[in-house]
């Protein structure tokens, strides 16, 4: 059956890499839209950004919908020391033709799941929850309603990559992501554990500039530019491949694996803001609300990126 996907994004190049490789599945995928947030650069950014890799695919008759420009408490932190101003720096793109679709994403996030049948759609969340937040509190029946949530953020044991205790998504909206984590919904979570184990190394980029498509080679350069804050902070061959996973855990879920756990979202801790507090042993009573992924074939799963890639050939 092929699944029917709403992508929640505020475009980096991780995050263009996923929303490309769910449109290159149409076989197994349908990407009803994007939906876009303040989040690793300013809405206007994310925004534009989602349509220029959209335009790069050949792929603009997909609407985007852009949503909130902040968190629902304070102020948003962007992370433009990673990913450069644009949230698109290290390869010039022109600006796109496209434009935005009418209407606020999380409008258009109830509207696209509640006109479809009940456990039919999947939100894929690459970036802070806000979205998904504002459309659960605009239509309360939305979770009974959705099929599941598939999202990037959080972690376990391997700290934050955004403060010692928290990762990125989850910090910039730790209030949106409670909510959502106590909503009922089937969640599938796939955090810094796992993605930390993907790196982008010089090896498999050699592979995806092998493709020799425009596709490849803007993502080439887009990749190797970001990567770089990862490669001069730890050492490493290149630095995790971080969204592209929640795409991949629908395509081929058996290159993770990992547990159901209770995933409790911290708001409130003067260091510990938006970290996520998993009960990976049980020790606790309160029930598992989400599938917690911490491992991944890391060999399969750019297998799976090249792959899909190569399939977007735009005439």
């Amino acid at each position: 059956m092929i699944r029917p996907i709403i992508i929640d994004t505020d475009p980096s190049p991780d995050d263009a890499v996923a929303f490309l490789m769910a449109l290159a599945s149409p076989g197994e995928l349908e990407v009803l839209a994007l939906t876009t947030v303040g989040g690793n650069v300013p809405l206007h950014l994310t925004t534009r950004n989602a349509l220029m890799a959209l335009e790069l695919g050949g792929r603009g008759d997909v609407p985007v919908y852009a949503g909130a420009a902040g968190p629902l408490a304070g102020a948003l932190r962007t992370a433009e020391h990673v990913h450069g101003v644009t949230g698109f720096d290290g390869y010039d793109l022109p600006e796109p033709a496209l434009r935005a679709a009418e209407g606020f994403a999380p409008d258009r996030i109830v509207e696209l799941v509640m006109a479809r049948p009940a456990g039919s759609v999947t939100l894929c969340c690459l970036a802070p929850l806000t979205n998904v937040a504002l459309a659960m509190i605009r239509e309360p029946r939305l979770a009974g309603h959705l099929h599941g949530i598939v999202l990037m953020g959080g972690s376990r044991s391997e700290g934050g990559n955004i403060t010692p205790a928290a990762e990125y998504n989850i910090h910039v909206d730790p209030e949106a992501a409670a909510r959502v984590f106590a909503s009922g919904v089937p969640i599938t979570m796939i955090p810094l554990d796992c993605t930390h184990r993907a790196l982008t190394t010089a090896a498999r980029m050699a592979r995806l500039r092998a493709i020799g498509t425009p596709v490849a080679e803007a993502f080439y350069h887009l990749l190797r530019f970001n990567k770089t804050f990862n490669e001069r902070q730890w050492g490493t061959d290149g630095g995790p491949l971080h969204d592209p996973t929640v795409i991949a855990a629908l395509l081929q879920p058996h290159l993770f694996s990992g547990r159901l756990a209770h995933v409790g979202i911290e708001c409130h801790g003067e260091l510990t803001r938006g970290m996520t507090v998993i009960d990976w042993w049980g020790v606790t009573e309160r029930q598992p609300n989400a599938l917690v992924l911490n491992r991944v074939d890391a060999e399969g799963y750019f297998n799976l990126v090249i792959d899909r890639l190569s399939r977007l050939r735009p005439a």
